[in-house]
């Protein structure tokens, strides 16, 4: 699969979805529905394979290097990360990689 069910770190937040994000080499996680402790909700068409979410995904983090983005949009299955991202995947779209199970 490429999209799989986030084990909720809370009972009440349990609408969250994980996909590996193969230009920052790690799972990014999104909210889908009303057991969120998140105020975004994306829409997601429902197919785990084939996943389609929207609106943009956008992930920002500090570290010592600085600011890291990743910002991206999912369609059918496909990652498309945009020109704002900080990582080595701008500007390309790519299949989602295949995802086992949330790790977190």
């Amino acid at each position: 699969m490429k999209l799989v069910k986030a084990r909720p770190l809370d009972p009440e937040a349990s609408d969250m979805l994980v996909f590996f994000c193969p230009g920052c080499q790690e799972e990014h996680w999104v909210s889908v529905g009303p057991k969120t402790l998140w105020k975004i909700i994306w829409q997601f068409n429902g197919d785990y394979n084939k996943p389609t979410i929207n609106p943009s995904i956008l992930v920002k983090h500090n570290s010592p290097d600085g600011e890291h983005i990743c910002h991206s949009f999912i369609r059918d299955g496909k990652i498309q990360f945009l020109s704002d991202c900080t990582h080595d995947m701008r500007g390309k779209t790519v299949d989602l990689p295949d995802i086992e199970k949330a790790t977190t």
